[in-house]
């Protein structure tokens, strides 16, 4: 007999006659038990399985472009979408490409399913070229002269329709990177450094 009819005759008590419970009980412990894992499998696997694609939306506040850009598929990452998004978060003041950490990528996807959202990120920064990095940090106290912004490590953002502090906190949930809160300039920093948190 067939596995599965086998499964399903005996798990079903209303198959039997009454006189004959107890001993169906005692014998078809057995045979659910030995379904039940298998058929339970399938469903706990699938909660942690990795998504097939990854996908993320950018608006360059300062230069107005934007991309939406599946970055990585099959179980690897998309060699000329990655290209494309560098280009959006390039150096707005200079205009030059470094290559971004695709562990970003992946914080702000793992942020996006933290927020239930696929909205755009709006960049306020992404990549700085060590010029505009020593412009900024010559101004502010704020910016760190070994900034993380200028190895394609780091990114500040908002995103619309969530609040900052919501942002903030699904972030550090993540426990990855380091989260910094801006409430004065309505932006959070994150990056791909070891985890810590500021500001707020």
């Amino acid at each position: 007999m067939n596995l599965r009819k086998l499964f399903d005759n005996r798990c079903q008590p209303e198959s039997y006659p009454e006189n004959s419970r107890r001993r169906f009980l005692k014998s078809s412990m057995g045979v659910c038990a030995l379904f039940a894992v298998p058929l339970a499998t399938p469903y706990a696997h699938a909660k942690i399985m990795r998504p097939m694609e990854k996908k993320l939306s950018f608006l360059n506040l300062h230069t107005g472009e934007r991309i939406k850009s599946i970055y990585w598929a099959e179980g690897q990452y998309i060699p000329e979408s990655l290209h494309a998004i560098r280009n959006v978060l390039r150096d707005h003041r200079t205009g030059d490409l470094h290559e971004m950490d695709s562990d970003l990528f992946d914080m702000l996807h793992q942020l996006q399913h933290q927020l239930n959202s696929n909205k755009e990120f709006h960049v306020i920064s992404a990549y700085r070229s060590p010029a505009s990095n020593a412009m900024l940090a010559s101004r502010s106290n704020g910016v760190a002269k070994g900034s993380l912004h200028t190895q394609g490590r780091a990114i500040d953002i908002r995103m619309p329709g969530h609040a900052l502090t919501d942002l903030r906190m699904a972030a550090l949930s993540l426990e990855a990177g380091g989260v910094g809160y801006y409430p004065a300039s309505d932006f959070v920093h994150l990056d791909t450094g070891r985890f810590r948190s500021w500001g707020g």
